[in-house]
């Protein structure tokens, strides 16, 4: 049985060369060949491995998609601690930029493709959903703490609601305006309007005012 503690095959042995290169691969099928094409047996192959090889490591491939996306939290993690959580910068420009961020990830063939395979796999298998709810969930914590900077007078459910509109509106552009989507070219408008009009919401939102809009529309 699979576990969210599970520890990444290879570190404490020899083999970690071997794990780095069946995720490679992993990564790429998936990119490349979606979620159709993600199967150990396919994997082995594209690393150039027999399948009893792979299957050691990974007997089953949502150990792949956990380990994936561990190691793409924390790439995400460094750029962050490199390029945001700088003690000069503001929380107005923190979050600015993580939204800057988030969207010209967003244009990358990889991540475009990426999240958009594993939302596929995510709908016929649970662990792999959660793993990607998780995932979205350490985003939208990121973008929670500089909310609740902007804005200390919100609640914590306030705080949250805010985070996860802003997080699911940048989520969304991804079947939209991702890479080769159908308004691709629009990106850098969509960008720009999200930094400035995401911001002002963080800032100038009302305590109880979130319910009242509910209200106005339930």
């Amino acid at each position: 049985m699979l576990t969210r503690e599970a520890i990444r095959p290879g570190i404490y042995a020899c083999g970690s060369e071997t794990v780095d290169a069946i995720l490679k691969a992993a990564l790429t099928v998936l990119i490349e060949e979606g979620a159709s094409g993600f199967a150990i047996r396919r994997i082995a192959a594209a690393c150039d491995m027999k399948v009893g090889n792979v299957s050691y490591h990974f007997p089953r491939k949502e150990m792949l998609v956990h380990v994936l996306l561990d190691d793409l939290l924390r790439s995400y993690d460094a750029k962050l601690e490199l390029n945001v959580r700088a003690p000069s910068m503001t929380a107005e420009e923190q979050l600015r930029l993580v939204i800057t961020m988030c969207l010209d990830d967003i244009c990358s063939k990889r991540t475009t493709r990426l999240m958009t395979e594993l939302w596929a796999l995510a709908n016929h298998n649970e662990f792999i959903a959660d793993r990607v709810r998780t995932f979205y969930k350490k985003v939208h914590g990121v973008i929670a703490e500089y909310v609740r900077q902007l804005n200390p007078a919100l609640s914590d459910d306030e705080v949250d609601t805010v985070a996860l509109f802003i997080s699911t509106s940048m989520e969304g552009a991804t079947p939209f305006a991702g890479y080769q989507k159908p308004w691709a070219r629009q990106m850098p408008a969509i960008t720009g309007l999200s930094a400035k009009w995401f911001v002002h919401i963080a800032k100038s939102i009302r305590p109880g005012e979130i319910a009242e809009l509910a209200k106005a529309h339930a």
